[in-house]
């Protein structure tokens, strides 16, 4: 008989692990979107530091491309 409290520890304790790692996950998906790690303007200081100039059509594509791999 006691062998099935430790099954129903283990099962429990998987279970929670499961459910914590979804609800982090979309928790960080959540907050990655409404705070996006780099935004146009930061896109556009760091192509003045690199010596480009920014133009809005290179910083809309490059947001694109980033947006693109963040799905």
């Amino acid at each position: 008989m006691a062998w099935w409290g430790y099954l129903l520890i283990v099962v429990a304790l998987l279970v929670g692990i499961a459910i914590g790692f979804f609800i982090a996950r979309k928790y960080m998906m959540n907050y990655l979107k409404k705070n996006p790690p780099i935004n146009e303007q930061m896109l556009k200081m760091m192509m003045t530091q690199m010596g480009m100039k920014p133009s809005q059509k290179k910083i809309n594509q490059m947001m694109n491309a980033m947006n693109k791999q963040m799905k």
